[in-house]
């Protein structure tokens, strides 16, 4: 079970967090908060695996409360400005939800917590070394105990998710302990190109792009703007679709 804290000094908000807590099996939720202060005695108090956390809060604001863990749990921001986006990325969360989501968009998020915790816990029962090995043409990966060979042309997208990533080359994915970043160091920047915090996209695999997403095969990837003018640029064009 994941045991959630949700704060919020909306108590519409508490409820439908609540609500939707309640519908997830691997959820369990610990404690609704209306304040930041509340919160943190209740993080000092017992274990917290997620967070449930508005950013405007009178007294102490929700980025306030993350910068002052010491010990942080995973972080899902729930807001209804977008414009904190950039923040959430800044303090690594897990994801953002924009108030008012629908249940579709809960769901998805905390599978992305469920997801992140079970890659964890498999990485804390391996042992040895876990690293990248990189030559012109292919890496090797750890994973499940064994050195995975990849070529480089097979490679369509890699998601990072913390401190792991996914590589997709169209069978199943293969997932290793590693930053999406220093992935990123190891591939040839002429081939590869990041696109958002969480993807790096093989170029020639790329089947169309939008103002704010790219398309390889059926998967919709979005493009950020903060790597808009780098993508556009990588194509040679002066500046990003309008």
């Amino acid at each position: 079970m994941i045991r959630c804290l949700a704060v919020d000094d909306e108590m519409l908000a508490l409820d439908l967090l609540e609500d939707n807590i309640r519908k997830v099996p691997f959820l369990e939720l610990v404690k609704t908060c209306r304040s930041a202060m509340e919160a943190m005695e209740v993080l000092g108090s017992q274990p917290i695996d997620l967070l449930f956390l508005d950013i405007r809060m009178p007294d102490i604001s929700g980025i306030q409360l993350l910068r002052s863990l010491s010990h942080k749990p995973l972080v899902i921001f729930t807001t209804a400005f977008s414009t904190y986006a950039t923040d959430g990325f800044d303090l690594d969360v897990i994801d953002y939800l924009l108030k008012p989501y629908p249940f579709e968009r809960f769901l998805k998020a905390v599978n992305k917590v469920h997801e992140y915790m079970d890659l964890r816990d498999r990485a804390a029962s391996q042992t040895g070394a876990r690293e990248i090995v990189a030559s012109p043409n292919f890496l090797f990966v750890k994973a499940d105990y064994k050195l995975y060979k990849i070529d480089l042309k097979d490679i369509l997208y890699i998601e990072g998710l913390k401190d792991y990533v996914k590589i997709y080359t169209g069978e199943n994915p293969i997932v290793t302990q590693t930053s999406l970043k220093l992935l990123e160091e190891k591939l040839p920047s002429h081939d590869f190109i990041r696109v958002h915090r969480s993807f790096i996209v093989a170029f020639s695999k790329i089947d169309f792009i939008q103002k704010h997403m790219l398309t390889i095969g059926k998967k919709e990837i979005p493009v950020s703007e903060h790597y808009r003018d780098q993508l556009f640029k990588f194509i040679n064009l002066d500046k990003p679709m309008e």
